[in-house]
């Protein structure tokens, strides 16, 4: 399809102007890609794509009104000389910023919580040679608590083993495609992840955001 004939590019929702998105041939439809630290909604029939190591992706969704996004986050780990106690607390804090910014989203543009669908994705432990911690698992530890503790069920997952994940989601019908990238032609993955835990040791952990 030329790009003269592209149906014209649909209305991000407030918030979500600043994700990258594009003309997807293979699907026939607008997909938004998520890098780490990303979070899209859309009211839309659009796809959500985003490439997990170590990080998780939440995909989410109202059932009967086919509102639904994506997150992409990761826990950081420990500082040194940091109190494990103290640090846990903040690293959950960031975790629950990424769960809750991403429901309260699409509860805000029509969602209803009774109608919440919840599928997890990642957590692989791919960058394990530039910390002693196991982020992938600390990530899927997090996120699969956080999940219960708000009374939400899982209705599909695939967590953990060793190789990255690239991840298609259709929030209109709750499709998800999962291509599991066992051989890797490159480290651009696992650069983009060190990178992101890096900067995650030295900026604020994102502020307090309480469920709907």
């Amino acid at each position: 399809m030329s790009s003269e004939k592209l149906p014209p590019l649909p209305k991000p929702l407030k918030g979500f102007s600043d994700v990258n998105r594009y003309w997807d041939k293979y699907h026939g439809k607008y997909a938004a890609k998520l890098l780490p630290g990303q979070c899209y909604v859309t009211v839309n029939d659009e796809i959500i794509v985003t490439v997990l190591g170590s990080c998780i992706s939440a995909c989410i969704r109202d059932t009967v009104f086919g509102i639904g996004g994506m997150n992409h986050f990761m826990l950081p780990v420990s500082r040194k000389n940091s109190q494990s106690d103290n640090w846990l607390s903040e690293a959950n804090r960031y975790g629950n910023f990424a769960m809750e910014n991403l429901i309260n989203e699409i509860l805000k543009n029509g969602g209803d919580r009774r109608n919440i669908e919840v599928k997890l994705f990642g957590g692989g432990r791919v960058i394990s040679h530039i910390t002693s911690a196991d982020v992938g698992r600390k990530n899927i530890d997090f996120v699969l608590s956080y999940v219960k503790m708000e009374g939400f069920a899982v209705k599909a997952q695939d967590l953990g083993a060793f190789y990255p994940r690239k991840v298609v989601y259709f929030p209109l019908t709750g499709r998800v495609k999962v291509k599991k990238l066992v051989s890797m032609h490159n480290d651009t993955i696992i650069q983009r992840e060190a990178e992101y835990l890096e900067s995650l040791q030295t900026k604020p952990i994102q502020g307090d955001v309480e469920l709907f």
